[in-house]
C-alpha cells in the first residue's frame, strides 16, 4: 500500500562490497518502477508496496554508523518516491554518503537533489540508444516515449555538469544491443562507462529466459574497440 508520507521500502542488503565503489555501504530498495523492463531481474520491485517502514530503515542505519561508509538508494527506481529528498536529508544527518541508483527518467527530481548536495554518486542505467523504437522495446513504455526520451537526455546532461562522482551502466542482451548500439551508448558517457551481463534466469517477460548476453571476452573486446574510439572514456566490464 503506498504512504506519501513515507518511502516504499523493499528490502536491504545490511553490507555491501561492491555497490558502491570504493565504499563499504548498505543498499537500500525501493518499490515502484515506472519502467516495464521485460529482462528485469528486479522485476518484483515494479509494483510500488511497502514492506519496511522508514523508521525501521532510519533505526537500523543508526546501527551501522562507524560500520560503514554510505547508503546506496535503489530500486525500482527511487526518484518516482515522493519523499525521496526528506529521506536523502535524514540519511546525510547521520553522517553518510549517498549513492544513487537511478533510470534517469526523472530528470526534476535528480537535479533537485544534485542542487541540495545531497549525493555523492549516482549510478544512471542506460538501456538502450536514445531513440523512440529501442526505448520502448526495452522500457516496456508506449505512452509520452518523446517526453521520456527528453526526460532521459536531461538527466545526462545534469550528471555531466554536476561536480559528483557518476557513471553510466547498460545491461547487455545480445538479442536487443548490437554492437553499433553499444558505441552509440558509450558516447552519452564521460566519465566512467559499465557493461554487465544480462542474466536470463530471473526475467519480467518468459520469452526473455530464451535470450543471451555477451561472454566475458566478447566484452573485452567490445569495451577495446570503444576505448580506440573514445580514449578519454573509461569503459569497463562490470
Amino acid at each position: 500500500m503506498q504512504n506519501v508520507e513515507n518511502m516504499d521500502i523493499a528490502g536491504v542488503v545490511k553490507t555491501s562490497l561492491c555497490d558502491y565503489p570504493g565504499k563499504v555501504a548498505s543498499v537500500i530498495f525501493t518499490s515502484g518502477c515506472n519502467f516495464n523492463c521485460p529482462y528485469c531481474h528486479n522485476h518484483q520491485l515494479i509494483k510500488r508496496e511497502e514492506n519496511i517502514s522508514e523508521k525501521e530503515i532510519l533505526n537500523f542505519l543508526n546501527t551501522r554508523i562507524n560500520h560503514i561508509d554510505g547508503v546506496v538508494i535503489s530500486g525500482g527506481e527511487p526518484c518516482m518516491q515522493e519523499n525521496i529528498v526528506s529521506f536523502c536529508k535524514k540519511i546525510k544527518s547521520l553522517g553518510f554518503k549517498i549513492k544513487l541508483d537511478t533510470n534517469g527518467s526523472y530528470p526534476f527530481v535528480l537535479e533537485e537533489l544534485l542542487n541540495l548536495e545531497l549525493l555523492d554518486y549516482v549510478a544512471m542505467d542506460i538501456k538502450a540508444p536514445i531513440y523512440k523504437e529501442k526505448i520502448k522495446e526495452i522500457t516496456g513504455i508506449n505512452n509520452d516515449v518523446d517526453k521520456l526520451i527528453i526526460n532521459l537526455l536531461k538527466s545526462i546532461t545534469e550528471l555531466k555538469n554536476s561536480n559528483i562522482e557518476f557513471e553510466f551502466r547498460t545491461t547487455l542482451i545480445k538479442e536487443l544491443h548490437s554492437h553499433r548500439d553499444i558505441f552509440q551508448m558509450s558516447l552519452y558517457g564521460q566519465k566512467n562507462y559499465k557493461l554487465q551481463q544480462f542474466n536470463n534466469e530471473k526475467v519480467n517477460k518468459i520469452k526473455y529466459r530464451n535470450y543471451t548476453t555477451y561472454s566475458d571476452i566478447e566484452i573485452e573486446q567490445i569495451c577495446k574497440m570503444i576505448k580506440k574510439e573514445l580514449p578519454l572514456l573509461n569503459i569497463s566490464h562490470q
